[in-house]
């Protein structure tokens, strides 16, 4: 089965793609180069930054910000910026304070704006932010095809272990409320935010942010609408890493179905440094073969020239997607 087979599009529903690995490997060349080469295909795309380290605008050599814009036929780019996600929120409080002004309190709405200042500088906003668009995109069937180039590996697991996150913390609150129960009334003297707790209106938006989580979960562990192509390079450490990434991948449900080997080294026989580097990564590739049975491996050539900028990366979706050869990876190509 050739590697663009493993794509499955339904044309009511939005698939999700994670693009992930360590740090350094190539992840954004090769989200990039995906979402590119999906655009070509004619699907209406959203590549999406979830690394705090945006690199996305400098890949595709165009300016990209916190809102999706068009930045070619089909496709569509934000990176995420958990400032900007939480600074929305604070508009709307100070709204809210403004329209309620004897709700603001030391208890109230000033309480909730200073613990959302503290959570925009707290580890885990960036992914807070993240797990909030993909809830944002899930449901709206706006696009074909969303692709996530993530942060290094540990940001990710983070990322969508967050649905259980909440999930737990979504379900305490409402156990919290239902054990409370009558008790409320005489709280309410002492502590009026009790007042929010008793609120049915509270109620509601807990069980619908309960359903959209639920729906989330549902969604990731679809095999048919979300699945994590895992960059690698053949060296050890990125190797190991990945390894232990997709057995983290597996508890939460998530469907690896591919492994990509980013800049593979072509024999140059007269280039004693290059043979050496070159038998090296072969090894490296058997225990790629070794370590990741179960998934589709592809293999990226190294480029003589940086891969960056939208013809250089459509090469590289042209090279993975459709099988062409690589014409600048040839022994005279590659000057040291």
């Amino acid at each position: 089965m050739s590697f663009k087979d493993y794509f499955k599009f339904d044309k009511d529903k939005t698939t999700f793609i994670f693009v992930g690995g360590k740090g350094g490997v190539g992840k954004t060349s090769v989200s990039s180069a995906t979402a590119l080469w999906l655009a070509e295909q004619g699907k209406k795309t959203l590549i999406v930054s979830t690394d705090p380290a945006h690199s996305l605008a400098d890949s595709l050599e165009v300016p990209i910000g916190s809102y999706p814009r068009e930045i070619k036929t089909n496709l569509f780019a934000v990176e995420i910026d958990p400032d900007v996600a939480m600074a929305q929120k604070q508009a709307q409080l100070e709204a809210q304070k403004a329209a309620n002004p004897d709700d603001g309190g030391l208890l109230g709405m000033d309480f909730l704006s200073d613990q959302l200042d503290m959570a925009s500088a707290s580890p885990g906003a960036d992914e807070a932010a993240a797990f909030e668009m993909f809830m944002g995109v899930m449901n709206s069937d706006e696009f074909d095809v969303v692709v996530f180039d993530t942060a290094p590996t540990g940001h990710t697991l983070r990322l969508l272990s967050f649905p259980e996150v909440m999930d737990s913390w979504v379900g305490k609150m409402m156990m919290l409320k239902a054990k409370l129960g009558g008790v409320t009334n005489s709280l309410k003297k002492i502590m009026p935010f009790m007042d929010a707790v008793d609120d049915p209106q509270t109620s509601e938006d807990l069980k619908r942010t309960k359903e959209q989580i639920d729906m989330a979960k549902e969604v990731l562990s679809d095999p048919d609408r979300t699945t994590f192509k895992m960059v690698v390079i053949p060296e050890e450490m990125s190797i190991y890493e990945s390894e232990r990434a997709l057995e983290a991948l597996g508890k939460y449900d998530i469907t690896v179905d591919s492994v990509i080997v980013n800049q593979v080294m072509p024999d140059i026989c007269d280039c004693d440094f290059c043979h050496s580097r070159h038998k090296l990564q072969q090894k490296r590739l058997a225990l790629i073969d070794q370590k990741f049975p179960n998934q589709h491996i592809a293999e990226v050539p190294l480029f003589k020239d940086e891969v960056k900028g939208q013809d250089k990366l459509l090469k590289l979706a042209h090279i993975l997607y459709d099988d062409e050869d690589n014409d600048e990876v040839v022994q005279d190509a590659i000057q040291l």
